[in-house]
């Protein structure tokens, strides 16, 4: 009878004041479980410390979201004692979480409060504010949709909110504008039905939205999803979704509200999984966990990317940099003379980093001087990444060295 392969784990030690990991650091195959010792976590783009806050003690883990979605650190990691790690490498991580399924649960948890600190820093530090999560919003958003006649979206979200605030001050309201809704609603997906774990959504179906509690998280079997959010009155589009993807895992982790809306990009099928078999399909099924973990490592990376984008002080910079991450995201070597096509135009650009239209069309205009840049089929084409890469290096290096001038004048004063 064969035997379960073993799971092989390698303890290194690590002196007092040693780096660990550096943000920044390539090929990391490998993330670390700390034994003994304290370790402090760093990043260039820190704006305030996350929920447990940046010391880390033994039971911890870091370096997971660089090794499980490939990309470099976005951490630097040092070492506040003599401290002793167990070391996992990414090809060990299916056995580990299935002898420990726990710790795979401990990362799942983990992450999830790490993008939903990302995702309300993004939106305060873009919008100059936030909301809370909370069901009675709920009637904003189907203001928001009816005002610019989504008539099913905003159907959804009335009757959302008439479901999940039977008592709130606006339910009168939202029940006179449902039934005058009525009759250009063709589909009401707010109470469509499904059985079993497969989810079927035609083109533009809401299939949650923002502020709405929930039950499940999905997995995309066909189609693609749009992640979106309404922020200062405007659609902030966060993310489009493909085959394979994970989304809605936050809110069935933590028990809070759904933290942005999801809508179909074309018809989609979509594999549900909800709160009570969550835990045990993660322990009867390693590659679920392992998948998960990859993908939400993947998302935090981006999410990372999109804070650090945002203390970029030149918006045209900004632009660079967003054009950078979407070229790091796909895995594209930079070389020189390189040529990409971003599979989106200058107006996706200027909602990707979160500018308004006409200060937006300005800095497209500036992009395109830039004669590496060129639009071509209604497509931004970048000739030479290398060019890309040193454009982005340029703002960054400048946004440095206004930060050093004003912690020197700091200091004199």
């Amino acid at each position: 009878m064969a035997q379960n392969p073993q799971v092989q784990l390698s303890i290194m030690k690590f002196k007092m004041n040693s780096y660990i990991t550096v943000e920044g650091k390539k090929d990391a195959d490998r993330f670390y479980i700390i034994k003994e010792g304290k370790v402090q976590i760093s990043k260039e783009a820190e704006i305030v410390e996350e929920d447990k806050g940046n010391i880390l003690y033994p039971g911890d883990f870091f370096g997971v979201v660089s090794c499980m979605s490939n990309h470099p650190s976005i951490e630097t990691a040092k070492a506040l004692t003599d401290v002793t790690v167990i070391c996992v490498y990414r090809d060990q991580f299916g056995l580990l979480i299935q002898k420990y399924s726990p710790i795979a649960m401990k990362i799942i948890r983990s992450f999830s409060q790490k993008l939903r600190y990302f995702d309300s820093t993004i939106t305060r530090l873009s919008f100059k504010g936030n909301v809370e999560e909370n069901p009675k919003y709920l009637f904003n958003i189907g203001d928001y949709y009816l005002k610019r006649k989504h008539f099913n979206h905003a159907f959804y979200a009335f009757k959302k909110y008439i479901q999940y605030c039977p008592n709130g001050e606006n339910v009168e309201k939202a029940k006179s504008i449902l039934l005058k809704l009525q009759p250009y609603i063709k589909d009401d997906s707010s109470v469509k039905t499904q059985k079993g774990f497969n989810r079927y959504y035609k083109d533009n179906e809401i299939i949650f939205c923002e502020h709405e509690p929930g039950e499940e998280l999905y997995i995309i079997q066909k189609g693609k999803i749009k992640i979106t959010k309404i922020v200062d009155n405007n659609e902030v589009l966060l993310a489009v979704l493909k085959p394979g993807d994970i989304f809605g895992e936050m809110a069935i982790l933590e028990n809070k509200p759904r933290s942005a809306t999801a809508i179909s990009f074309g018809d989609s099928e979509l594999l549900a999984v909800n709160k009570k078999n969550f835990e045990v399909m993660v322990k009867n099924n390693p590659m679920l966990g392992t998948k998960l973990i990859t993908l939400l490592s993947e998302r935090i990376w981006k999410a990372y990317r999109q804070l650090a984008n945002i203390l970029i002080s030149d918006p045209l910079g900004r632009m660079y940099d967003m054009l950078l991450t979407v070229v790091e995201e796909n895995r594209v070597p930079i070389a020189h003379n390189a040529q990409y096509t971003f599979d989106f135009g200058p107006d996706e650009l200027i909602k990707m980093v979160g500018l308004p239209l006409d200060k937006g069309n300005l800095l497209i205009q500036k992009l395109f001087e830039n004669k590496k840049f060129k639009l071509i089929d209604g497509k931004i084409v970048v000739t030479d990444l290398e060019e890309l890469q040193k454009q982005v290096e340029f703002y960054k290096k400048m946004d440095y060295l206004e930060r050093k001038r004003q912690t020197l004048s700091k200091e004199k004063m």
